[in-house]
């Protein structure tokens, strides 16, 4: 059977079909902006990936940046020359992101923060009637992630998570592929994040950086001195900050096998693995696991390992090529398996091949990386007021798959039954307790948002 390419026109076809459709769940209630307006955006986080959000947002014509917020002071002089670089030498530094949420002239916040702050200045910029752009996981944990869908609802807030899979036109082709039965029914999706990062060896406490508010830094988690090993990056792999590699990168991969599926929620997870790696490492995280979610008529697996070095990512220049990855050796792949045949796909650019009965390829589509297709999708529905392809109620359901996984691993590896409506286990305190942190003060999620 010859290969067959999808149609990007076609693809150009049903995303107008799916423009019109959004209409019905537009929101209302923003102040009115003109074409030509430009948007005032406010940044939190100089970090690598912040100044990276600051590239893409800052070369568009219709952005300009207001302020740009970052508590490590050290980074204020490189934030400042990156600004003249882009055109916004005009915007305001500071080092609390409350500062700028009080100008009633911002528009639009993008937070590049570590995970404990995701979800509590994006409420906070809900309440000052602010959109925002939160990088993922969208949480650190279940329920601070529902308040913050709550927020967005009440106070009529567009806000998009960094889940950039779901505007790449490759992926929507793919998702396209198996809801038109071409692979028949699916029954198993495994999803891989198989990497070599290296051990974190211990270091000794010490005194914060000068130029770093750290009880700031901290913000919701719990107070505990200064280690290098818990700054800046490395605190992915400590649960007081985050959870491991599951939910700070493979996030994407599970969300976009979540879209390809379209399922929200589980009916159960179990998940094992442990830190056999690297011997005297003193991350909390594990560094192999393998999760186990159940749902009524599919079983979808998660593998992660941080010690292979024989299996890497999609290379960067490779993502933007009409090349394949080696799918065997890719380390973020997902396989999707159905009645009639199976599609392997990478994320972020990598595209996606089908395979026959007979392991011959059926249909393939490259694909690109689809970062400047996702802030238009976010600019466009700031102006439209309709839902984004990564809401923050989808980057919710996402999330929690993470959340879940790592949930039953920290209570042993025990199968957890999982009421999605109510968001809680059923018949087990213990894990539910790892479902929900309030946070340190002052830095707590309200009740009440």
């Amino acid at each position: 059977m010859a290969t067959k390419r999808v149609d990007r026109r076609a693809f150009l076809k049903k995303s107008a079909v799916g423009a019109a459709t959004g209409a019905a769940v537009s929101l209302i209630g923003t102040q009115a902006l003109g074409a030509n307006d430009k948007l005032n955006v406010g940044f939190i986080g100089l970090g690598g990936r912040g100044k990276q959000l600051m590239g893409h947002v800052l070369r568009r014509k219709d952005t300009q940046a207001a302020y740009v917020c970052d508590l490590d002071t050290r980074r204020h002089a490189t934030g400042a020359k990156l600004l003249a670089k882009l055109g916004s030498a005009n915007a305001k530094i500071v080092t609390d992101y409350r500062q700028m949420l009080d100008d009633k002239a911002l528009d639009v916040l993008i937070n590049a923060t570590p995970d404990q702050w995701h979800c509590l200045p994006v409420i906070h910029a809900c309440q000052a009637g602010k959109d925002a752009y939160v990088e993922k996981p969208l949480s650190h944990n279940i329920w601070e992630g529902r308040q913050t869908v709550k927020a967005a609802r009440k106070y009529k807030r567009i806000v998009q998570v960094g889940i950039q899979n779901r505007s790449a036109p490759y992926c929507i082709l793919g998702r396209d592929y198996i809801r038109e039965g071409k692979l028949g029914k699916l029954h198993f999706v495994r999803v891989c994040n198989l990497k070599n990062r290296g051990r974190i060896d211990p270091k000794p406490d010490c005194d914060p950086p000068k130029g770093v508010d750290y009880d700031l830094w901290l913000g919701p988690a719990p107070k505990r001195p200064f280690n290098p090993n818990n700054f800046h990056y490395k605190w992915h792999w400590f649960w007081d900050f985050s959870g491991g590699d599951i939910i700070n990168d493979a996030v994407h991969q599970i969300d976009l096998a979540r879209m390809l599926i379209d399922k929200t929620a589980p009916q159960s997870v179990v998940c094992t693995g442990g830190k056999f790696a690297f011997a005297g490492d003193v991350q909390d995280t594990p560094d192999t696991q393998c999760a186990h979610w159940q749902f009524p008529d599919m079983t979808m697996t998660f593998d992660l390992t941080l010690w292979t070095p024989y299996i890497r990512k999609t290379p960067w220049g490779f993502r933007n090529t009409d090349n394949f990855p080696n799918w065997m050796f890719n380390a973020t792949r997902i396989e999707l398996y159905g009645e009639k045949g199976m599609m392997i796909m990478g994320r972020h650019g990598g595209g996606w091949q089908a395979f026959g009965p007979d392991g011959k390829i059926i249909a393939q589509q490259p694909g690109r990386r689809p970062s400047d297709d996702h802030f238009d999708n976010f600019f466009k529905c700031i102006r439209s007021r309709k839902l984004p392809n990564a809401d923050v109620e989808e980057g919710h359901l996402s999330t929690n798959l993470c959340h879940l996984a790592n949930i039953s691993y920290r209570v042993g590896g025990r199968r957890l039954t999982w009421d999605a409506a109510k968001e809680q286990f059923v018949g087990d305190p213990e894990a539910n307790k790892l479902t929900k942190r309030i946070g340190r003060a002052p830095y707590q999620i309200p009740e009440e948002v």
